[in-house]
């Protein structure tokens, strides 16, 4: 079998072979990626979320830290003290866990505190929380469309909006054309009873934003709802932090707003920001939120906290600025194709996924860990090296990574120069 060419797509259903079959064959294909050095996943991280990690490795590379561009810590709150020591004095003040799902024991005044943070943060009345940002999505979305309804997704929104929708109906648009999402709300406009479009505001993976003031225009005019996951935009874009919503000046047009506390906000969990009808239907009816249990109080006081210092310490969001304008020059002025991303997420396109890999060890080796993304996070044709930049990376960090990334684009050839 020519391993060179397959994905881990291809070993999501085989034909013919039994769960613990397809298993194995799985297993051959993951150990011809790590006999190659190109299975960088999932490996052993023995330090705290930083700029640098140290991994636990064998050999040589044992103990080694390296430049980190893997973690969404995107302001380093993680590791910020006022955030850490309110994770300490809410387990001190109730404990470790909460103990039962939010409609039967488990909503806590440390819940309802945040809901209300949250939903202030976006200068709405009413929030709700998850306890995972995958959830926000997929369970809102379940809850709310039925297959008398229509999903209209842009082609690159996360994984977990594609899983709100499975049992729903669903038309996906080529990313950020408003020709076709315009297209599509004409064809659906008297089809449907709810129609909803879905976007994100930064993208995961290439970085760029949505023309998030042209599709509320065409969401309107065409009687649809709007849900927008600004995941990655939390913390990097704004006057205040509260992403792209805010440069668009759009709050009190977005019908519903999702994201996560895994990025900037430095905890676990996710959150949906709407109409009060909305959210209280929601508490009710969305099942990973009625029948999980809910956060436990450090991570709850964690976000709070963190919340707190996006808005009261705007000095995190200039240094990862700073960070972002100087990593792109560099990788410019080397010839990588960085694409338009105008985030903290900095993708350098190679195109083919072996390639890709190859570099992506390259890196590795000489001390820099970044993401190889291939099929199917990407197109086939479109594998990158997928960075997050940091506000506490420090300039000679950057500079490190740039000399890598000088040495590899000459040896495999990857940039324009």
């Amino acid at each position: 079998m020519d391993y060179s060419k397959l994905s881990f797509k291809d070993f999501e259903n085989i034909p013919d072979q039994n769960m613990m079959e397809r298993a194995t064959s799985f297993n051959a294909y993951l150990n011809y990626l790590e006999d190659k050095g190109h299975l960088n996943y999932r490996l052993e991280n023995s330090s705290g979320c930083g700029p640098e990690l140290s991994l636990n490795l064998k050999g040589e590379d044992k103990g080694r830290n390296y430049v980190n561009f893997v973690s969404n810590d995107y302001l380093g709150l993680t590791q910020h003290a006022k955030v850490k020591n309110a994770a300490t004095q809410a387990i001190y003040q109730y404990g470790t866990g909460a103990g039962a799902s939010p409609a039967i024991g488990g909503h806590f005044s440390f819940h309802q505190q945040l809901e209300n943070k949250i939903a202030s943060f976006f200068r709405r009345k009413s929030a709700m929380l998850y306890t995972t940002g995958y959830t926000a999505n997929s369970a809102s979305i379940q809850s709310l469309l039925k297959k008398e309804d229509i999903a209209i997704l842009d082609m690159a929104v996360h994984a977990s909006v594609y899983e709100g929708c499975l049992n729903t109906s669903v038309k996906t648009f080529l990313h950020n054309n408003l020709q076709q999402l315009e297209d599509i709300l004409k064809r659906v406009k008297d089809q449907y009873r709810t129609k909803l479009v879905v976007i994100d505001g930064v993208y995961s993976q290439d970085g760029d934003l949505a023309p998030l003031k042209e599709i509320v225009s065409l969401v309107h005019k065409y009687d649809a709802f709007i849900l927008v996951d600004d995941a990655h935009g939390v913390g990097v874009l704004g006057n205040t932090g509260r992403g792209l919503i805010e440069v668009a000046d759009l709050f009190d047009q977005i019908d519903i707003i999702t994201g996560t506390f895994s990025k900037t906000l430095a905890g676990l969990g996710g959150y949906v920001v709407a109409d009060p009808d909305l959210i209280r239907f929601l508490k009710f009816q969305s099942r990973q939120h009625l029948f999980s249990a809910t956060m436990p109080p450090s991570t709850a006081m964690t976000v709070y906290s963190a919340m707190d210092v996006l808005e009261t310490e705007p000095s995190w969001m200039a240094k990862l600025w700073k960070n972002i304008n100087h990593y792109k020059k560099g990788l410019l002025e080397l010839g990588f194709d960085i694409g338009t991303t105008e985030s903290a997420i900095i993708p350098v396109k190679v195109g083919e996924p072996a390639l890709t890999a190859e570099a992506v060890k390259m890196l590795f080796d000489a001390g820099i860990y970044a993401n190889c993304i291939i099929y199917p996070a990407v197109s086939r044709k479109d594998a990158r090296i997928r960075m997050a930049l940091m506000a506490t990376h420090t300039i000679a960090q950057l500079d490190r990574a740039l000399n890598a990334f000088e040495y590899v684009g000459k040896k495999l050839q990857l940039s324009r120069n």
